[in-house]
């Protein structure tokens, strides 16, 4: 794998339920509302689970993701290809806590703080329905 050892922490303080941050993360129907320029491997579950496979491209970058554990909780991935390392996220009832570490020659930070600043966006839109931006 061609690329420099990365990781990011974050945790953010989200206006929703631990229950809406769960929907919005293990389910990939509700990932086209917040999780961006990324293209999935196709059919996608209704929900991740334990042992879970897919793929994503991010323009010709191919990402393999293989769920490690997910809970209603938590959820581990074990990332190979142009990311090799892992995303691990936990969440509760007004916050969520993320880490991702790697070797890649994407810049792994931004992605993690982008990614997670449009989760936060998303869910926060859901919770104030009539917000002039929400969706």
């Amino acid at each position: 794998m061609f690329g420099n050892f990365q990781q990011a922490q974050l945790r953010l303080e989200i206006e929703a339920t631990a229950a809406q941050i769960a929907e919005s993360i293990l389910h990939p129907a509700a990932w086209r509302h917040w999780i961006g320029p990324q293209r999935f491997s196709q059919p996608l579950p209704d929900r991740l689970t334990t042992g879970t496979v897919y793929t994503s491209w991010l323009g010709p970058l191919e990402i393999e993701h293989r769920v490690q554990w997910a809970t209603d909780r938590s959820l581990c991935l074990v990332l190979a290809g142009a990311i090799d390392g892992y995303h691990e996220r936990h969440w509760g009832d007004g916050w969520v806590q993320s880490s991702v570490a790697g070797v890649s020659v994407l810049p792994l930070r931004l992605g993690h703080v982008t990614s997670l600043w449009r989760l936060k966006t998303h869910l926060e839109r859901q919770e104030h329905p009539s917000h002039p931006n929400a969706a």
